[in-house]
């Protein structure tokens, strides 16, 4: 499920409920990296497995992601070849990239006292790169074959907006072309994951071979549940149906 609140307490629930793994999201929500780091700090020890979207597929902010002791990369808008190469470059030291050199100031690297970090932080790290345009979806075979991808996470909504669909995440072209992604990286043998909130969808792109999906978010499930019990208890002044704070 997606962690959005930027709330500690809210991520550490979510981690103990007995899901298989979280999203800590910053590109749509309200997430920086002290927020990040007390997230982490937060769901530390739970049999759950933490991903981190960034706002931007950017080296600086990455590496202070990784520094922060951020393990699971999940890299918004890669479209291309060029966009993967770079995501991957900067979850690597030089020579192999061009991620800077901070383990003795890093939680990551736990200020030095993990042996050989520089040596062995990049398998450490699992690149994930997220598939959201017409034109990732074209190149996504290219995309799946880049050295140090190591899955590809498909969003059908930002998918939807770029072939002219805004809104429409279930139009069967869309569905078709998140299909595409899920077939090719079956064939490269690469794990693929996509976001799907209806159970139906969720459970149908399962059947099509997503290795791994997100099905709720944490901000979604208060405004329901909320929104579910002003239904049920909170009345109109003339007692008619639900009172409206409009």
């Amino acid at each position: 499920m997606w962690v959005c609140s930027g709330s500690p307490l809210v991520a550490e629930i979510c981690a103990g409920s007995g899901l298989d793994w979280l999203l800590i999201d910053a590109e749509h929500s309200p997430n920086g990296l002290e927020s990040i780091l007390a997230q982490l700090q937060a769901v530390h020890g739970y049999p759950v497995q933490v991903l981190v979207r960034p706002p931007v597929n950017d080296p600086v902010l990455i590496k202070q992601y990784l520094d922060l002791g951020v393990q699971n990369l999940l890299i918004p808008m890669v479209h291309s070849v060029a966009d993967a190469e770079a995501a991957v470059a900067a979850t690597r030291y030089p020579p192999e990239g061009v991620r800077g050199v901070g383990s003795a100031l890093a939680r990551a690297a736990r200020w030095n006292r993990v042996p050989d970090y520089l040596a062995t932080a990049a398998g450490t790290v699992s690149v994930t790169v997220q598939i959201e345009s017409a034109a990732a979806v074209d190149a996504v075979e290219d995309i799946l074959a880049v050295d140090g991808v190591d899955a590809i996470f498909v969003g059908p909504s930002d998918l939807a907006a770029s072939m002219g669909l805004l809104g429409q995440q279930e139009h069967p072209e869309v569905r078709a072309a998140v299909e595409r992604c899920l077939a090719g990286a079956g064939r490269a043998d690469v794990p693929a994951g996509v976001n799907a909130f209806s159970p139906a969808t969720a459970h149908h792109y399962l059947d099509a071979g997503a290795r791994f999906i997100l099905v709720g978010a944490d901000v979604a499930l208060l405004a329901r549940g909320s929104e579910g019990l002003a239904t049920a208890f909170v009345r109109s002044a003339d007692g008619t149906g639900p009172a409206t704070s409009y």
